[in-house]
């Protein structure tokens, strides 16, 4: 079980910050469509720009429609709690990341070498999530505790083992990608089923999230719920638009930028653009943790990784087959090392978290190794690292055993925030 939180949690009676302005909120959401409009335009006008300036453009493009998405997300928070609605709105959070890989997979369809890039994207964006987006979280929170004088360190709440139980078969279950070489419909089915069910297990969970909103929500949050309901609506369809507006020029010019730069196609494709689309919900939840609140931020990205490690991946092959390619979705041999290192990473991360902690050790484990598959040379190294990650998780979860039964449990049974 977990330990008591006093150890590491990081939450501290801290004076509520005042809400921006009404001007200075309708400014930042200004800015936020400026950015956006020129790509939107450019898209309207059918107006085409060479790679280097297209990636830049549309890239801000998407950026700013997840600002907006991110700031509906939160506003809708105040209409809407627990855990199924951080899932909920952790899903909206990462619908750039979505339009942005569908396009690719289904444009695979059409043109095989792009199946590479869908694979590319996929596993960057789930291994920037951990490998960054944790740590990152745990050291905003190591430096705010140490500023409110607490000792550092992050301990989820006990509803939490719902996440990672979940995310821990997921896990296992992606080792059939790697060992069939291929993202098959049936990895599909069972994907989207099992984030089905973790949808419904945590909407029967009645914990509740009382954090604190801030910047634009806050101020958002304040109007009547009447106008709160329709900003919040208004402002998310306006994002899904710039998005779907976005997304194919943005990859499409990824792909193209790679050869006129001469980096390579793939890596372009599989870090910058989950930078670009996850960059926003990493600000929030690194935010999130500066204010002490540091198990929401962690949460929220422990959200998005079961979501993007069951139902993006289910979308894939699904996206594949309606551009017109078949119903499974090819790995070759690069994207069956990156998808087996991913899946590697995913289990090691787990078991980080089958005791609810994620203290500076394991912040610093995570963002060591995704450092070190930079500088690893040679075809068989992501290989190699895999095997590391997954040793390390073997070996710390001989320290963690007795952790695994009330995981396991949480997947059907009761924990703490369940109705009785």
């Amino acid at each position: 079980m977990s330990a008591a939180p006093e150890v590491g949690t990081v939450e501290a009676e801290v004076p509520s910050a005042e809400p921006p302005s009404r001007r200075t909120t309708a400014l930042r959401i200004g800015v936020a469509c400026v950015g956006a409009a020129p790509a939107v335009g450019l898209r309207l006008a059918g107006v085409h720009l060479e790679p280097v300036p297209g990636m830049v453009v549309f890239g801000i493009g998407v950026l700013a429609a997840a600002l907006l998405l991110m700031w509906a997300a939160e506003t809708a928070r105040a209409d809407i709690s627990g855990p199924l609605a951080l899932a909920l709105l952790a899903f909206i959070a990462v619908l750039p990341e979505y339009a942005v890989d569908l396009y690719f997979a289904y444009t695979a369809g059409s043109k095989p070498e792009y199946a590479a890039y869908a694979a590319a994207n996929m596993t960057g964006a789930n291994r920037l999530l951990v490998g960054v987006g944790w740590p990152l979280v745990a050291l905003a929170a190591y430096f705010s505790a140490r500023r409110a004088g607490k000792r550092p360190g992050i301990v989820l709440r006990e509803h939490r083992r719902i996440d990672v139980a979940f995310l821990g078969a997921a896990a296992l279950f992606a080792f059939v990608m790697p060992l069939t070489r291929e993202i098959s419909w049936v990895v599909a089915v069972v994907l989207i089923a099992w984030y089905g069910s973790y949808l419904y297990r945590i909407g029967r969970c009645s914990e509740t999230d009382e954090e604190e909103l801030v910047g634009v929500p806050a101020r958002l949050a304040q109007l009547p719920a009447g106008r709160r309901k329709l900003t919040t609506v208004c402002v998310f369809l306006v994002a899904a638009g710039v998005v779907f507006a976005c997304a194919e020029p943005f990859a499409t010019s990824l792909v193209d930028a790679g050869a006129s730069l001469g980096i390579d196609r793939f890596l372009l494709v599989q870090w910058l653009a989950p930078l670009a689309s996850e960059a926003p919900e990493l600000i929030v939840a690194v935010v999130f943790a500066w204010r002490l609140r540091a198990d929401d931020g962690l949460g929220a990205l422990l959200s998005s990784k079961v979501n993007q490690w069951t139902l993006l991946i289910a979308c894939l092959p699904l996206a594949y087959g309606v551009g017109g390619g078949g119903w499974s979705l090819p790995l070759v041999e690069r994207q069956v090392d990156e998808v087996m290192l991913t899946a590697a990473q995913t289990v090691l991360a787990v078991v980080l978290l089958l005791d609810l902690r994620f203290l500076s050790w394991k912040a610093g484990l995570l963002f060591g190794l995704f450092v070190v598959q930079f500088v690893l040379p040679g075809e068989n190294a992501r290989l190699a690292l895999s095997y590391v990650y997954l040793a390390l998780a073997v070996v710390l979860l001989t320290r963690k055993w007795a952790e695994l039964k009330p995981t396991a449990v949480a997947v059907t049974g009761r924990v703490e925030g369940d109705p009785h």
